[in-house]
């Protein structure tokens, strides 16, 4: 008798070495995507950066910024090939893990209106709108408001 196991979601810190892998993954899923020296940025100022992987495979990753009771999640994506399979929602909490675990008493985030799947994401994790940031995001016709969300952590 065999069991087949379901794919684990494993977690580890993101590296230098990882960028290129991290740029693909972004490149491929934004509009608008972060740039190499965003996520070198963030490494250098020490804002927690982790990677998600199954089967050895990078599928997606999130950064982080901890500081003073607050956290603030600054970037969370998930491989095309990936999506719709739970890694947003596994990822997403493991990231406010981390952040309670580092102090923090809250967590706010920016999505787009436009991006529904990340907004039932977030609302399915526990995340509330608080508020709009007007003309916050690049979009192909100017600019497009930002939503702001909060989530109280445990």
């Amino acid at each position: 008798m065999s069991a087949r196991l379901a794919s684990v979601t494993t977690y580890r810190k993101m590296g230098d070495e990882d960028l290129a892998q991290v740029l693909a993954i972004e490149n491929a899923v934004h509009a608008h995507p972060w740039t190499r020296g965003n996520f070198a940025d963030s490494l250098d100022a020490g804002y927690h950066c982790w990677l998600a992987e199954r089967e050895a495979r990078l599928v997606g990753y999130g950064i982080v910024l901890v500081g003073a009771g607050e956290a603030h999640l600054l970037n969370l994506s998930v491989a095309l090939e990936w999506q719709r399979r739970g890694i947003g929602g596994e990822l997403t909490r493991f990231l406010a893990r981390l952040a309670r675990d580092y102090g923090a008493e809250r967590i706010f985030l920016e999505v787009r209106p436009s991006n529904s799947a990340a907004r039932a994401l977030y609302a399915s994790s526990g995340f509330s709108e608080i508020g709009v940031r007007r003309a916050y995001y690049p979009a192909a016709d100017g600019r497009e408001d930002a939503l702001v969300m909060e989530m109280r952590l445990p």
